[in-house]
């Protein structure tokens, strides 16, 4: 399929800024394409475009763009998807059921969709039966089955936004083998992905938007990144070749803050023994399904454990020193545990970027001028002033996580608790971020991150913890994974 962008523009209703503008892009059929630039230039927004998911009441557009010489909208049947929230396109109760769901809807005949179904299934190595239910999937399962979704449809043009972000490394080398084999020689293909290196080879030319509007660089990768490469790494795209520096502890870590004792919750999370302390950075890593959000949960006192129990320091309870966390009181636990959920959008409660900010503040009763010098100081902190009276749902998903992030530091809890803390993030945001933390921890907070992103890990982690699958979950190969609650290795 051939992609034709003239001009094209587009601002979301009731947003002064324009998410995208000013873009003139051809793309040849079969063409690979790697479509770069910082948190914010509109990447997400252009594939929407160019899926025809962008209604004309939502928003203000410029320019016009063509699929083989239509418009978005009346090539949808030829147009496959997968969104940075995958969750977000899953519709049906069993996972064989989801896949079959856009060919039943396509009128594919009855005989030819489940076999289909099996091989796009097979093709991403997801680990379960046809039957498996949804609302079972973890956030790198349910990445997988969405894409499953879309290579079942066998699309002339194939729009992937950030598909291995939630994934654990073998799951995103799987995705990345099926992409490849997925990809016939007339199918076109436009890919964001950050983690470039890897992305490299599924890939022949590289687009990069510019922030401020227009395409920055656009050519073969190798050339790109040699007449562009410390520019952009500059203006916060990722480069391959220009590494992050680490910020290591400034002082060993303090008293333990939390302490997991058998802590689980069958079948999602095996016992589990942990401590976690102030002042130190600890990585939670393990595969997809092995509970690494589950545990998040259980620590940050939002789910009641199923085995052992969560014990909590004299300090950090305060007067709740006698129950576990999950029993605490809405505005005791804000204070004192920040939650940061996998899923941006499932913490968001208001209307506008500044509101969400200042709702954790003045829930727990700060005056009005100190929640405004909160907000502002993390809006400037994590590049969000110009959206402050943007709602948090017409984010990008980089502005969406460091939206996340921010709410639960508004509070400045003494632990803080994050499931993929950088996802979606450019070169830059990502920096902010491991420095915003590496001072929380220098302060004597505690941080747990629950992580893909091995960068960061090294860039920011004193320990690492290591979950492994249930025994009752079954693997990609059909066995029974490893049994055992965690590893533990210092940085």
């Amino acid at each position: 399929m051939r992609v034709e962008v003239r001009g094209f523009g587009w601002r979301h209703a009731g947003r002064k800024a324009w998410a995208v503008r000013d873009v003139d892009l051809r793309i040849e059929s079969g063409e690979r394409v790697l479509l770069l630039g910082p948190s914010g230039a509109g990447k997400s927004t252009l594939l929407a475009a160019l899926a025809g998911l962008l209604p004309e009441d939502s928003g203000e557009q410029e320019g016009d763009i063509g699929l083989d010489g239509l418009p978005p909208h009346r090539a949808r049947d030829r147009v496959g998807v997968v969104f940075q929230d995958p969750e977000s396109q899953l519709v049906m109760a069993r996972c064989g059921d989801d896949v079959a769901f856009g060919l039943e809807n396509r009128g594919v005949p009855a005989e030819r969709i489940w076999p289909r179904v099996d091989e796009a299934l097979a093709r991403v190595g997801f680990p379960y039966h046809r039957d498996r239910p949804t609302a079972a999937l973890s956030g790198g399962e349910q990445q997988r089955l969405a894409l499953a979704g879309a290579l079942a449809l066998r699309p002339g043009l194939l729009l992937l936004d950030e598909p291995t972000a939630n994934l654990d490394p073998a799951g995103a080398a799987l995705i990345r083998r099926a992409i490849a084999d997925a990809v016939d020689a007339d199918t076109t293909l436009v890919l964001v992905e950050h983690r470039v290196a890897e992305a490299l080879p599924l890939v022949d030319r590289v687009v990069v938007l510019a922030a401020g509007g227009g395409v920055r660089a656009d050519g073969p990768p190798d050339r790109v990144f040699a007449e562009h490469g410390a520019a952009l790494a500059a203006d916060g795209v990722w480069v391959p070749g220009h590494p992050v520096p680490p910020r290591r502890a400034a002082r060993p870590p303090g008293e333990v803050l939390l302490t997991a004792e058998r802590l689980g919750l069958p079948p999602r999370l095996a016992p589990t023994d942990l401590p976690v302390r102030a002042g130190e950075a600890l990585a939670v890593l393990g595969p997809n399904g092995a509970g690494k959000s589950t545990l998040a949960l259980l620590l940050g006192g939002l789910l009641r454990p199923g085995t052992g129990r969560l014990t909590a320091s004299a300090e950090l309870a305060g007067t709740d020193r006698r129950t576990s966390p999950h029993r605490w009181r809405a505005p005791a636990l804000a204070n004192r545990i920040g939650s940061v959920f996998q899923d941006p959008e499932h913490q968001f409660v208001t209307g506008t970027v500044f509101d969400e900010l200042a709702l954790g503040p003045r829930r727990t009763g700060q005056p009005e001028a100190t929640v405004r010098a909160t907000v502002d100081e993390l809006l400037t902190r994590l590049r969000l002033e110009r959206l402050a009276l943007a709602n948090p749902y017409t984010l990008s998903g980089g502005e969406a996580r460091r939206l996340s992030v921010a709410t639960a530091l508004a509070t400045a809890p003494r632990l803080l608790i994050c499931d993929e803390p950088t996802f979606g993030q450019d070169r830059r945001t990502w920096s902010e971020l491991v420095d915003l933390f590496a001072g929380l921890r220098d302060a004597g907070h505690g941080i747990v991150t629950v992580t893909h992103d091995p960068d960061f890990v090294d860039a920011l982690a004193d320990r690492r913890v290591i979950l492994r699958r249930p025994a009752s979950q079954a693997g990609a190969d059909g066995k029974p994974a490893s049994t055992g609650a965690s590893g533990e290795e210092r940085s």
